[in-house]
């Protein structure tokens, strides 16, 4: 391994409490202190069609050895989810405005779907995010990645292993032009067993997240080795670049399921 890249430890999908499906203590500080308490060196914080509380748990974070990526799970209009992750606040901020764009004009009914907490980086309220989030874009599968490839981020297909809302489960397929950096599978399911029953999928690389909507679910299961915490080094890790990898961790013993090198 070449001595200027070092291991990371990373949960690239954690979601805080303006996505209607979070648990109230899903706010910056808790999610900060127990992702530290993991020993996760690197966090993404992705809301559903939102990222408005993306820069307040980097606040929450500034100081301490955790690196905060901002990210976002756009739900495709054919009800896929895909991790759609950036290096910097002008990408983020252009990519939530495309997707505000493309979610329909209907307010939330928190009373039916939850409620959609945007906080500071204390975890105080500061205002409900009124659209209904937890619903389709008009934007494709193809869209998302294209769309997030223009802005230089990275794109991955979320929970693949899942019965619903993943691309293997609507689609029954990967295209296998589509752009995407990796597919992610749930906290729930091994490398291993992802490999043997998809072997047609084995040319993927993977990562494994939490997909954490509460603070207890947040895991340890991938780690990359490369220069440096970012989107960029990130993606060059998913692509095996100059001694870089990514590895699923598998089991207690930390067994890993490695792709690249």
């Amino acid at each position: 391994m070449p001595s200027d890249l070092i291991p990371f430890k990373m949960d690239l999908h954690i979601h805080t409490v303006v996505s209607p499906c979070a648990e109230v203590e899903m706010i910056p500080p808790f999610i900060v202190e127990r992702a530290i308490e993991l020993g996760l060196d690197m966090i993404a914080i992705t809301d559903h069609n939102t990222a408005e509380n993306v820069r307040a748990v980097q606040q929450a974070a500034q100081g301490t050895v955790l690196k905060v990526i901002a990210g976002m799970e756009v739900q495709t209009r054919e009800e896929v989810h895909m991790l759609c992750l950036f290096d910097t606040a002008e990408q983020i901020c252009a990519w939530q405005a495309r997707v505000y764009n493309s979610l329909p004009a209907v307010p939330n009914r928190p009373e039916v779907f939850g409620a959609q907490f945007v906080v500071d980086s204390t975890g105080e309220y500061i205002c409900d995010n009124e659209r209904l989030l937890l619903t389709s874009t008009d934007m494709s599968v193809e869209d998302v990645v294209a769309g997030v490839q223009e802005l230089q981020g990275l794109a991955i297909a979320a929970h693949v292993d899942r019965p619903s809302y993943s691309l293997l489960a609507n689609l029954g397929f990967v295209p296998e032009d589509l752009a995407l950096g990796g597919l992610e599978i749930s906290r729930r399911q091994s490398a291993a067993s992802f490999r043997k029953a998809y072997a047609n999928l084995n040319h993927w690389p993977l990562i494994a997240s939490s997909d954490a909507h509460q603070l207890s679910d947040m895991t340890v299961r991938t780690q990359a080795t490369m220069a440096s915490r970012t989107v960029a080094e990130l993606a060059r890790a998913l692509r095996g670049e100059g001694g870089r990898q990514v590895c699923v961790i598998e089991g207690a013993d930390e067994r890993i399921a490695q792709w690249g090198g």
